[in-house]
């Protein structure tokens, strides 16, 4: 079984960390969907990271659909998503808000490091960063009350999308705007899951 990706993506280092928990055995390929395009694409023809190749050759790609297979793989003590339905939807609530936020932090780093200065849309730049402290402002709420050390979905899925905020929009996201998010990264990042996959 092969993850095709860089740890850089907080897509590809959120599904590396979660197989780790999961107890998968499974090999990480470190190809760009930039500089390595064309040897991705003998992979999967779309360059989408995360892709998954499983051991038949079936592959998968988008984190969460990802998951979702390994999720339903997984024996009860390996569950990373809760059983009952309240405590599922809550976590699935933390999940989209750390994707929200994954989504507009990279929207914000490709809008100032892929596009020429001169074209840069400071509307959208606004909207979007807008959004990624939106999204943040409600993870720092939820996590107001820690549910626990354990590590889920959603708790990786969290410690995981503000590592990444900090590593590529550090000017965007303050550490300081957010104790309870910096705390609840901080401890997730001590995991030999987290250390075994750091960001590239």
């Amino acid at each position: 079984m092969k993850l095709v990706g860089m740890l850089d993506s907080p897509y590809v280092r959120r599904v590396a960390i979660a197989l780790e928990l999961y107890g998968v055995d499974f090999e990480q390929q470190s190809l760009s969907v930039f500089s390595t395009f064309k040897e991705f694409s003998r992979i999967n023809p779309v360059v989408k990271a995360p892709t998954l190749v499983l051991d038949d050759g079936t592959v998968l790609m988008d984190s969460s659909l990802i998951l979702d297979y390994f999720e339903a793989l997984a024996p009860a003590d390996k569950k990373l998503l809760p059983q009952t339905a309240a405590a599922r939807a809550r976590d699935l609530q933390v999940i989209g808000l750390a994707l929200a936020a994954c989504d507009k932090s990279v929207q914000i780093y490709y809008e100032h490091n892929l596009r020429p200065a001169e074209k840069l849309h400071e509307p959208w730049l606004d909207r979007v960063t807008g959004q990624l402290l939106a999204a943040y402002s409600g993870l720092e709420q939820l996590l107001a009350n820690p549910q626990g050390e354990s590590l889920s979905q959603a708790s990786l899925s969290v410690a995981v999308a503000w590592s990444f905020s900090r590593y590529a929009v550090p000017s965007v996201v303050k550490a300081e705007d957010f104790p309870n998010l910096q705390r609840h990264a901080r401890l997730a990042e001590q995991h030999p899951a987290f250390g075994k996959y750091p960001i590239e």
